[in-house]
């Protein structure tokens, strides 16, 4: 199997990919921190900054179909530069915030500025098989993922380091020139003819027009292909715990163990390192085991990370806790590159805008509903009570998943992630 450090050398496009994704995934980063913290600044406010995570997923979620359409219509190379570019500006825009401080800037710079990623997030997985060949794919998926949790546990502890001691208007600027440095990576990318422009009819007059009906078309590509289907609704029924997991990590870290913001950075940091785990297994399995074995490992997974929550969430000894919530993030990180990689070999190239940026759309949808009911249910409940809640949720998906593959329901499709006649030649020397 071709190792991280092969792929790199050997792959010019990925490694052009590969290298935006870090530099701006950081910068990213640097943005969150810089804001939630300069919300708190301003007004001192928890709700706040619940507002500014609503004004970022709401944008994102109304974003999804608008951008699958896009990027099945249009040159998806030029439409993910376009949104870097975009990003650099409103990155940009933030500072204004420290001229004026109002919480509505907040909201406005956050929400414009989500509601651009989807164009890029969503690009980058559908041009991932193009760029890249069959022996590739597995590889690039995983070490794909792996470099976003990476980035999570480098970005978080680098920017509050330098928002400390650089303050806000750096973050804002660092981030802005990682999105330019992004736009600079995908547009040093080549393949042959025109194969980052999915549709080679022209586009009539009503089709322009009549956007959804494409869309449309897309949720019945998915709706026809159970394993695909089958990704998309194990998505959402993890997210019905997600969500809720993500705002119980700071309040276990703050309140539950008392161990006040070091304790919300221990209990993310082990997260992290439960989800670089995890991704070393998946990169290792995925190329090993047959669909059969995929489709087994998958029910595994999911059952593992809810009874690992679960377990977290119940726990009296701190440092036991942090061992079970890297193993429940562990559990995550298998199934999240054992789909992908699934979704990378079957989807049609046609259909993988619609279908990536649908998916992403569909879980930030749930997600915000389970965040708010944690939110709301944390003033009433305990935490611990709504932490088993939300890992029996996130089990649940699992029997859904053995049940449809019990009773047949996901066949092996065709492959069709990799296009060999739209990969570039490589072996270029490294930079």
């Amino acid at each position: 199997m071709l190792s991280f450090r092969e792929l790199l050398t050997t792959n010019r496009n990925y490694r052009y990919t590969w290298s935006g994704q870090v530099v701006s995934e950081i910068g990213d980063h640097f943005n969150n921190i810089a804001v939630f913290s300069l919300a708190l600044a301003i007004t001192k406010s928890g709700l706040v900054v619940s507002g500014v995570m609503l004004s970022r997923a709401i944008p994102a979620v109304l974003a999804g179909p608008i951008a699958g359409v896009v990027l099945d219509r249009l040159n998806r190379k030029h439409i993910m530069i376009a949104s870097d570019l975009i990003r650099a500006v409103l990155a940009l825009g933030f500072i204004l915030c420290l001229r004026r401080p109002e919480t509505w800037l907040l909201y406005l710079f956050s929400a414009l500025l989500m509601f651009a990623s989807p164009f890029f997030t969503s690009g980058r997985s559908a041009i991932l098989p193009t760029i890249t060949t069959k022996e590739e794919l597995h590889t690039a998926n995983s070490l794909t993922q792996t470099t976003q949790w990476t980035t999570i546990t480098i970005g978080t502890f680098a920017a509050g380091a330098s928002v400390m001691q650089f303050g806000y208007e750096w973050a804002f600027v660092l981030n802005s020139l990682s999105f330019l440095f992004s736009a600079i990576c995908i547009s040093r990318l080549k393949v042959k003819g025109d194969a980052f422009q999915p549709r080679k009819a022209a586009l009539t007059e009503a089709e322009v027009v009549r956007p959804w009906h494409e869309y449309k078309e897309g949720l019945r590509y998915m709706r026809a292909n159970p394993l695909i289907f089958g990704i998309a609704l194990i998505g959402v029924g993890w997210a019905t715990g997600g969500g809720a997991a993500q705002i119980l990590f700071s309040i276990f870290g703050e309140i539950v163990f008392n161990r006040g913001p070091a304790g919300i950075g221990e209990v993310w940091g082990c997260a992290g390192v439960g989800l670089l785990f995890g991704g070393a297994v998946a990169y290792w399995l995925g190329e090993r085991i047959s669909f059969r074995g995929y489709k087994l490992a998958i029910s595994v997974c999911y059952i593992l990370h809810g009874s690992t929550y679960i377990i977290f969430s119940q726990m009296r000894n701190f440092y036991l806790a942090l061992l079970f919530i890297a193993l429940s993030r562990a559990a995550v990180a298998v199934s999240s590159v054992l789909n992908m990689s699934q979704l990378l070999s079957h989807v049609s190239n046609e259909f993988r805008g619609r279908v990536f940026s649908t998916m992403e759309s569909m879980q930030w949808s749930v997600m915000m509903v389970s965040m708010t009911a944690a939110g709301i249910s944390s003033q009433y409940y305990s935490p611990r009570l709504i932490g088993a809640i939300a890992g029996a949720l996130s089990s649940t998906t699992a029997f859904f998943w053995g049940w449809a593959n019990f009773t047949g329901r996901l066949p092996e499709p065709a492959a069709e992630g990799v296009e060999r006649r739209e990969v570039e030649v490589h072996g270029e020397p490294t930079i």
